[in-house]
């Protein structure tokens, strides 16, 4: 059913942004449809069930730390050691680091579930966050400063896409369901309506921009997508799929190639030089279910994509019309559940995913943990699983920051900040 647009009565921002606390058990929700997803609270030790997950969570193999590093980096400068092997050295260290991991920052600023995350580009402990009310908060941790908050309109505003924008660090651009692509500032200022659909019946789901090639490209809940170029000239509006757009991508390195993901079923690769119309894509990849995202690479050569059941694929650019890897993974959609999306880390091959338990699949264990799933790009082995007792809810985005030291997360209403743990003195 289309969103209604009618605004709420205007709200004081109840921007909460505390630190993490061993005894501090999960939020509270407090709207009606998020009370079904109330996390359980933090793990009991007089629960023999509970105790046994964390046992098993604890038994999870992760790769020793390796001791060679600076004898690695050392042979790789005298050419002996090649730069696969060094990164495979580098990712070994960064995995073992990953146990140490815990939620040291938290906020939670809206009234309605969070929808959408993004990093700045250029500063590693700023990110923008989006809700279901339209509500986008500016948020840099590393300071003491209140963090920045944008009121939306309430019912019908959902964000659904966010980037910063490369020319100008100030600035981001934003998709929603009230109908608009935009360009805005940090103080709330519309720079620039990009996409209008002035009706409530078709709202935009997705975006991407290319600063090198200064276009923006969003698609709708119809199966159109539009491509923008940042002046605002449409270049052309297309319907590529048979049902909504759900999530889109430009490729890093070739930003020529668009992957779109859509609730039909399909994810498509486009050469956006050569479309001429709806059959006009290089590749049409089909899969078993309605598809939440499809995201390449940090190199670009490979895409990931997730669908809205139990599979996450993993394809290949020598081969994108065949699958490399599947991997079965409990993430099902749910109406009152911000979708769950996979992402890379930015600098090596691992692929980061909030699960969600499903006791229909044959794998599932009683009481099984909602834990963030980490796994290897190639093999697509599951390399290692975050959990914290004091934040037990479905997560469902999960992005690292450019430097992949940070994790930021969406769970329900909040935002956690997940980091190393400083060692004792």
């Amino acid at each position: 059913m289309a969103p209604k647009r009618c605004p709420e009565t205007p709200k004081p921002p109840d921007v909460a942004v505390l630190p993490q606390s061993k005894s501090l058990r999960s939020p509270q929700e407090t709207e009606p449809e998020a009370k079904k997803l109330r996390a359980l609270g933090p793990v009991s030790s007089r629960k023999c069930e509970s105790c046994y997950l964390l046992a098993e969570l604890s038994s999870l193999q992760t790769p020793p730390r390796s001791n060679s590093i600076i004898k690695d980096l050392y042979q790789h400068k005298l050419g002996k050691a090649t730069w696969p092997s060094l990164q495979q050295s580098l990712q070994k260290s960064f995995l073992h680091s990953l146990a140490s991991f815990r939620v040291f920052q938290r906020a939670a600023p809206f009234d309605r579930r969070t929808t959408s995350l993004v990093w700045h580009p250029t500063h590693p402990t700023t990110l923008a966050v989006g809700s279901k009310g339209g509500d986008i908060m500016i948020w840099n941790f590393g300071i003491k400063d209140k963090p920045i908050f944008i009121k939306g309109i309430g019912a019908g505003g959902s964000i659904t896409g966010l980037k910063f924008n490369h020319l100008n660090p100030n600035q981001f651009f934003a998709s929603s369901m009230e109908g608009t692509t935009r360009l805005q500032d940090f103080k709330g200022n519309i720079l620039r309506v990009y996409t209008s659909s002035n009706s409530c019946k078709v709202w935009f789901c997705s975006l991407d921009v290319s600063a090198k090639s200064q276009v923006v490209v969003t698609g709708d809940n119809m199966g159109r997508v539009i491509l923008l170029n940042t002046d605002g000239k449409e270049l052309w509006n297309l319907r590529m799929h048979k049902k909504k757009v759900a999530h889109l991508a430009l490729n890093p390195c070739c930003d020529w190639l668009l992957a779109t993901a859509s609730i039909d079923q399909t994810v498509k690769i486009w050469d956006l030089r050569q479309i001429k119309g709806k059959t006009s894509f290089l590749y049409s990849l089909p899969h078993k279910h309605p598809v939440n995202a499809a995201c390449f690479s940090p190199d670009g050569a490979r895409l990931l994509t997730t669908d809205q059941n139990n599979e996450i694929r993993i394809y290949s650019a020598s081969q994108w019309d065949r699958p490399l890897n599947l991997i079965s993974h409990p993430h099902r959609h749910f109406q009152h559940l911000t979708p769950i999306k996979a992402t890379w880390h930015p600098r090596y091959n691992l692929i980061v995913v909030g699960r969600y338990p499903d006791p229909n699949l044959q794998n599932c264990v009683p009481y099984e943990l909602r834990t963030i799933d980490v796994f290897d790009g190639s093999s697509g082995r599951m390399m290692c699983q975050l959990y914290d007792p004091g934040y037990s809810g479905i997560i469902s985005l999960n992005e690292f920051n450019p430097m992949g030291d940070t994790l930021a997360s969406a769970m329900g209403y909040h935002i956690l900040i997940w980091s190393q743990e400083e060692p004792r003195s």
